[in-house]
């Protein structure tokens, strides 16, 4: 956006310029026409015709004007603010020096005797100041106003920022909640003597689960480690592990192509940490009962993994910005789950993440696509 407003500008200035040059000729052959319609007059004798000169000279009430003699005594002045003129004897002076410069003056005789003749120095009208100025100002606006947008932008990815770490902090809290509150209960049973056999392999589970947080945690803003693996199995390991935490009225339908193992390289930890993820918003969105589908689906380049459920679905003006830090669809949560999904999917393993439809009142469909 930025380049193409100053692109605007720059064209701006081009066509600006042109039409100052053709200004500033129109005015220098208008000053022309003014001073010889001057010396018409002052040559003029009783009876002659000054009617035309007359206009040309009356018609000239747009372009500053000092008359001098030839020893470059100030005579007379033209369309000049009086006020200033009075309040600073020097500022003819340093105009006609000005106009000088630019070489902005017309000689005019009087009649034959060359020694006796007028200067007419002149200046640019205000038109013309304002077209060569305007590209300038323009420029000066664009400026400020893509300096303002650049502000914004920084403050908004600031406060992303903010919000994406305190709901890390918050997830990773949360993450961790389940398997220290059970390894909390397995301890007590412990302390009253129950039967380590049953109670030590769940004890097991729940490390395992915490090394897994840790090592999922541990990636995010780093590089994974990347290793070939089955697709198919590794989705059908997380649907099993959800499967057994899901209320019994919830069916969860994995349906894949025959064939053989779809070997792709990926982190599995965090692959599996986005499929759970979005497993566990189904969940959430069928209250209880209602089924999920899990399709595989392999293509020539790509591998989409489609996650639909039968659930209450997605108000529409949620979707478009489903995957913003903060915006959740449950009652309670951080809104960061599909936030650091997408980033493990999309920046992580180049691949896709997005919500594929969504229909309130009749479910949603969440779609993986990943490289082969």
């Amino acid at each position: 956006m930025a380049v193409v407003a100053i692109a605007i500008v720059i064209g701006t200035f081009f066509y600006s310029d042109y039409l100052a040059n053709k200004i500033s000729k129109r005015e220098a052959d208008r000053m022309r026409e003014w001073a010889a319609a001057q010396q018409q007059i002052a040559n003029s004798d009783i009876g002659d015709d000054l009617s035309l000169a007359s206009t040309i000279v009356a018609e000239q009430a747009t372009i500053p004007v000092i008359e001098t003699n030839e020893r470059d005594s100030i005579m007379s002045f033209l369309n000049f603010d009086s006020s200033t003129v009075q309040y600073d004897p020097a500022y003819l002076k340093r105009k006609v020096q000005e106009f000088k410069a630019n070489g902005r003056s017309i000689k005019t005789y009087f009649g034959s005797d060359l020694s006796q003749y007028n200067i007419y120095y002149y200046g640019e009208s205000t038109l013309l100041k304002q077209v060569r100025y305007f590209p300038l100002i323009q420029l000066l606006i664009v400026l400020l106003f893509v300096i303002t947008i650049i502000r914004l932008i920084q403050i908004r990815n600031r406060s992303m920022q903010n919000q994406l770490w305190a709901g890390l902090a918050k997830e990773t809290a949360h993450q961790l909640g389940t398997p220290i509150s059970a390894l909390s209960g397995w301890t007590a049973l412990l302390r009253e003597q129950a039967d380590p056999q049953k109670i030590v392999p769940e004890m097991d589970k729940d490390i395992g689960r915490l090394k897994l947080i840790s090592e999922r945690f541990s990636m995010i803003g780093g590089v994974p480690k990347k290793e070939k693996v089955d697709l198919l199995e590794l989705v059908e390991h997380v649907v099993d592990y959800i499967r057994k935490r899901a209320p019994e009225k919830v069916q969860f339908i994995l349906r894949t192509t025959p064939g053989q193992p779809i070997q792709l390289e990926l982190a599995p930890p965090l692959i599996e940490w986005v499929i759970e993820n979005i497993l566990k918003n189904a969940l959430d969105a069928l209250e209880e009962t209602g089924s999920i589908y899990i399709d595989v689906v392999e293509e020539k380049e790509q591998v989409h993994i489609d996650l639909t459920d039968t659930g209450k679905g997605i108000e529409p003006e949620l979707q478009h910005e489903l995957f913003e830090p903060g915006v959740s669809t449950k009652k309670r949560g951080w809104g960061l789950g599909l936030t650091l999904a997408k980033r493990i999917v999309e920046q992580y393993h180049s691949g896709k993440l997005l919500l594929k439809q969504s229909t309130p009142g009749k479910g949603s469909t969440f779609r993986i696509s990943l490289s082969k």
